[in-house]
């Protein structure tokens, strides 16, 4: 019986020899299986050497992927400012509101999997996926005030989290190496953290805007807005990526992986956990915790921010954040309170209006920083950003424990107070967002890419969900044991990234 062996030798210069009648004997040995026993394929080169580190494509293409990225960013946000009173409106308590503006994520996570079968390694099918259903869900929520229904809010919000899981192939977008080199991943990861700025500020900012319309009629109202704006806005962003998206042309199959594992050059889950050494699994975990993180500390604050100013939640739990600080900090027998005469137990009397203003002057403050940032990162390394950020995000934490712990004898909660902690918070954390996914595509081979940002995207959702569902019950746990959590979250994580500092070292861009 006939039998061929294919073997793939590097050149002196170091390179594989490769050519079209290789390539063609595979293809041939690959149709008569009785005629094919086996393929040695000798190691290739390095990876980093497969692509131009600078190579970046500016076209309509990236820009419709940057602004779909805003864009989810926005109607995640929009409903922060309004949501708790929405929910109340309907009979819903702010654990639930919480539940609302976290639970997208969820379903975004469920939708990642069946959606990367069907994407074949592109981005169009999920980018007209993620149009439909944020369009559909926009119009749902909006939709409930009308319905008089209360979990509409959630089932809108539900759909909604299936478009997020675009989040994820943004990342994925920014870090292909058939769009961007590996000197500019953390450059374009620099503007979709720009995008998580726009959402920020003006996501909390229209929301709280549009609930001045007041409650005129049933369907467009200051509760329901931030739906039908939305579904407006996405409709005609659907239209424009139609017509304007050009898809990335398929991933190139590798004869050699193709007749061994019958699949392209992606490598399975059990091939990467084999591949890998205990050094690229710290990474990988240090990149991850801080993936959640980031996003349960801002998810947090942002569906926590409305409840504890609001007089509902100071009327709904009276003396729930006095008691707590009275016990924690303070001598239990002093009698001092944030009820105290001395001192508002409510020292915010916040309407969504004013609360989403808050949030959005944050979003605004730290908009000159994150654009700073997209010139800071080509010269800095991704693991300088991630210590930077996670400093600024964790000072914000710890004085807004103090400020609180004060406040009962010193009345130290005021606006300005709270808005230093908030902008310290909100900054912080969202630089650090910046190396999560860049970092790890620069340390290993672009085949993983795909895994890498799915497992970026999953910690993505996992700190989003319990951010948001955590700081909707801020006030009922206690704001100290609340803000206590987080920084315990960010102490792990610090304690990973100084283990790992050296593991860390990546090329700037």
């Amino acid at each position: 019986m006939k039998s061929t062996v294919l073997s793939v030798i590097p050149s002196s210069a170091g390179h594989v020899a490769s050519s079209s009648a290789t390539i063609t004997q595979v293809e041939e040995g690959a149709k008569d299986t009785n005629n094919f026993t086996g393929i040695f394929v000798a190691p290739s080169r390095n990876f980093e050497d497969d692509e131009d580190e600078l190579k970046l494509h500016v076209n309509p293409s990236l820009v419709i992927i940057i602004v779909t990225n805003v864009l989810m960013h926005v109607s995640t946000f929009i409903i922060v400012a309004s949501t708790n009173a929405y929910a109340a409106h309907l009979g819903g308590s702010p654990t639930f509101s919480g539940l609302v503006i976290g639970v997208p994520t969820a379903f975004s996570g469920l939708t990642l999997i069946p959606l990367m079968r069907r994407d074949k390694g592109q981005y169009a099918f999920a980018l007209h996926f993620s149009c439909a259903t944020l369009l559909l869900g926009s119009i749902l929520y909006g939709l409930a005030y009308k319905a008089r229904f209360l979990y509409l809010i959630l089932i809108g919000r539900i759909v909604q989290g299936l478009g997020y899981s675009f989040f994820m192939y943004s990342k994925r977008y920014c870090s292909d190496p058939r769009v961007v080199g590996i000197r500019r991943r953390t450059s374009l990861a620099a503007w979709l953290v720009v995008g998580q700025g726009c959402g920020i500020s003006a996501g909390p900012f229209f929301g709280g805007l549009l609930y001045k319309i007041g409650f005129g009629n049933d369907i467009f109202n200051g509760y329901t807005a931030p739906g039908w704006v939305m579904a407006g806005i996405f409709l005609i962003h659907w239209i424009l990526a139609a017509i304007f998206f050009k898809d990335t042309p398929p991933p190139l199959r590798s004869p050699e992986l193709s007749l061994v594992q019958g699949s392209n050059d992606s490598p399975s889950l059990r091939e990467i956990i084999r591949r890998l050494d205990r050094r690229q699994w710290g990474v990988i975990a240090t990149m991850c915790w801080f993936a959640m993180t980031c996003f349960f500390m801002l998810g947090a604050w942002q569906s926590n921010v409305p409840i504890f100013s609001s007089t509902t939640a100071s009327a709904a739990s009276p003396g729930v954040v006095s008691a707590t600080v009275s016990l924690l900090f303070l001598n239990p027998t002093d009698g001092l309170t944030l009820g105290s005469p001395a001192h508002s137990n409510q020292p915010f009397d916040w309407s969504p209006f004013v609360s989403g203003n808050f949030l959005a002057l944050g979003g605004i403050c730290i908009f000159p920083f994150l654009f700073l940032n997209m010139f800071f990162t080509r010269r800095t390394q991704d693991r300088h950003i991630l210590a930077l950020g996670s400093g600024v995000g964790m000072t914000g934490l710890l004085l807004t424990v103090a400020l609180i712990a004060a406040q009962p004898a010193h009345g130290t909660l005021t606006f300005w107070t709270f808005f230093v902690c908030w902008f310290l918070v909100a900054l912080g954390f969202n630089l650090a967002t910046t190396s999560t996914l860049s970092l790890l595509s620069k340390q290993l081979p672009p085949s993983y890419n795909g895994k890498t940002s799915m497992a970026i995207q999953y910690s993505n959702y996992a700190g989003r969900v319990c951010g948001s569902v955590w700081g909707g019950s801020g006030v009922k746990v206690g704001m100290l044991n609340y803000l206590g959590l987080q920084i315990a979250i960010v102490g792990i994580g610090a304690v990973l990234f100084t283990t790992l500092w050296k593991e860390l070292k990546a090329k700037t861009g």
